[in-house]
């Protein structure tokens, strides 16, 4: 509803797929789907959005670790350290490992390291992480972020996803199953989401 999507499409998308959704049931569901509501989502949405949901999520006091793009430049495994630190804490709950900063802190960084090279060793050692984590005996992930997603679908060896149930409008949850088992999946673009999407995803598998 916050995304302006009609009510009568969400019912008709809602009235074809079941969990998990078969191929079959996404095809039609689709066909629900008028092109302008695709590119209307697509368009929405700023990058701030996505710097208040890891905002929301740390001040609700869940713990939280910043990549530090200068560090792995200089050669540090960050994606290690990373994993070192979130395995005690995983059996506590979610973690979050981030990577995000206002637009003139991106830009100083992109200045030091070059814009494509920046966002790709993020994303390679994001993409090393989430795969670390599974291996930690993690089922459930969030993963936000265009690129990001696209990153750690491959390497967790992501084939195929069964559509289930929306956390927010544009953003359901996904399953999958990867060689370290059944897997709950989110991808969704940075700035998708409400202010409290990290935490009302979790606590919609609860």
């Amino acid at each position: 509803k916050a995304s302006g999507v009609p009510q009568s499409i969400l019912d008709k998308v809602g009235s074809v797929l079941t969990w998990p959704a078969t191929h079959e049931q996404v095809v039609a569901a689709s066909k629900h789907v008028p092109d302008e509501i695709v590119q209307m989502l697509t368009a929405s949405g700023t990058p701030y959005e996505a710097r208040q949901q890891v905002r929301h999520f740390i001040e609700s006091g869940r713990p939280a670790f910043e990549l530090d793009p200068l560090r792995i430049a200089a050669g540090e495994n960050v994606a290690a350290q990373a994993l070192a630190w979130a395995e005690p804490l995983l059996k506590n709950g979610p973690v979050l490992v981030y990577s995000t900063a206002k637009p003139d802190e991106v830009k100083a960084i992109q200045g030091k390291l070059g814009v494509q090279a920046a966002g790709e060793m993020v994303e390679r050692a994001l993409g090393s992480i989430a795969r670390g984590l599974l291996e930690r005996g993690v089922h459930q992930l969030v993963v936000a972020g265009g690129e990001t997603s696209g990153a750690c679908v491959q390497a967790l060896g992501v084939k195929q996803l069964q559509i289930g149930p929306q956390i927010d409008p544009g953003v359901p949850w996904c399953h999958t199953v990867t060689e370290f088992g059944p897997l709950h999946l989110t991808l969704k673009s940075g700035n998708f989401g409400s202010e409290d999407f990290f935490t009302k995803a979790f606590q919609q598998l609860s």
